[in-house]
């Protein structure tokens, strides 16, 4: 991928040389369990169409997403499997898609759209092992497989695999994990035992994948430690984050001590100094509910963002001026919001209250997506 660094106010930077490096580094650890790569969210806003071909090339062997419209996207990017598994019964279901099955519902839906599709549908048969967001119940089990496995022997379906999904094992020491690994075992042997033989059970998230080598199993579904966010808060696995989220400074503003910024004027400076002024508010992913807990890294140096997050803009206060005319940053300097040269995404998801997955989803609006790194 060739370098597409400008001048542009708002800019998230997608490094592909770190997506590969992420990449890699999973494939190594899980060994010969197949790879499927999660790239929902527009490969969780790094582009799919970028993304897609790098972690191909370096060792993805499926990709999964939530929407049949994500999956139709990523199928344009790879010949690999596309798996979804978040839609409602009556969609449209794309043709040579593998689907996700989270209820009894779902699978009736699937037979009665087999007859429009070429060949017999790939399914994953979702099951809940007690996250209690998605996935056939327990007590749904029975009926569910054994409508599977009569859709099977009549060519309608293909039941290819059979997932759950963790939900705590972001916490190695939590016992919900090991009961949620029983769960999915039980859920496996009925499966079995109604006949079915799925190549693929898969239930180990980014967590999953680094903290509970018994849950690999036949597949791992890897997600944001494929863009360099470590998912275990004080563990490191070598991840390097592929995301930077820049602004170009618009202007710099002496202020006298004691005067406002912003809506409101809910922040006074406390001494004379400067502001500068950043292109980057709301409409653009920065959340009102930050604002006075973060700032940007400019020139090496952090500085925090006062007054109020506008529409279009943030204001972060310079400092003092102590004894020097001059501001220690100019119009058409690089402030870095998170990323490589500044706070990292981790790092700003804790000084906000949110998680690094939101923080990586969070740029938008009139933020332009540049590429370095070939990958």
């Amino acid at each position: 991928m060739v370098h597409n660094v400008s001048m542009h106010p708002l800019v998230t930077r997608i490094d592909l040389d770190a997506i590969a490096h992420n990449t890699r580094c999973i494939r190594t650890h899980v060994g010969d369990r197949t790879l499927m790569c999660v790239v929902k969210a527009d490969a969780y806003n790094h582009g799919v169409d970028a993304c897609v071909p790098v972690m191909e090339a370096n060792g993805a062997d499926a990709f999964g997403v939530a929407t049949f419209a994500e999956a139709r996207e990523v199928a344009r990017h790879t010949s690999k499997p596309v798996l979804a598994w978040l839609w409602a019964p009556g969609e449209e279901i794309p043709a040579g898609v593998e689907v996700g099955a989270p209820s009894i519902a779902h699978v009736r839906s699937l037979i009665d759209a087999a007859p429009t599709l070429p060949t017999p549908i790939p399914v994953h048969l979702v099951v809940d092992t007690g996250m209690n967001r998605s996935g056939i119940d327990e007590e749904a089990w029975e009926e569910t497989f054994a409508l599977a496995a009569e859709a099977e022997s009549q060519g309608t379906l293909r039941v290819k695999g059979i997932m759950s999904h963790l939900a705590c094992a972001d916490t190695p020491e939590h016992p919900f994990t090991q009961e949620q690994l029983a769960a999915f075992e039980r859920a496996t042997q009925a499966a079995r035992r109604a006949g079915l033989r799925p190549e693929v059970a898969h239930i180990a998230n980014s967590p999953g994948v680094w903290t509970r080598k018994d849950a690999h199993l036949d597949q791992v579904r890897p997600g944001v430690s494929l863009y360099g966010s470590e998912p275990v808060a004080g563990q490191d696995h070598g991840l390097r984050p592929a995301m930077s989220w820049v602004a170009r400074v618009v202007a710099v503003k002496p202020i006298a001590r004691g005067e406002s910024v912003s809506y409101g004027l809910t922040w006074q400076a406390p001494e004379d100094g400067y502001t500068a002024l950043i292109p980057a508010g709301y409409a653009d992913g920065i959340s009102r509910s930050w604002q006075g807990r973060f700032g940007v890294t400019i020139g090496g140096q952090w500085y925090p963002q006062v007054g109020r997050v506008c529409m279009d803009q943030i204001v972060v206060w310079l400092g003092g001026t102590a004894g020097t005319a001059e501001a220690p940053v100019r119009a058409g300097d690089e402030a870095v919001l998170f990323g490589p040269g500044g706070m990292s995404a981790d790092e700003l998801a804790k000084a906000t209250g949110t998680i690094s997955y939101e923080v990586l989803c969070a740029p938008k609006g009139r933020t332009v997506r540049e590429y370095v790194g070939r990958g």
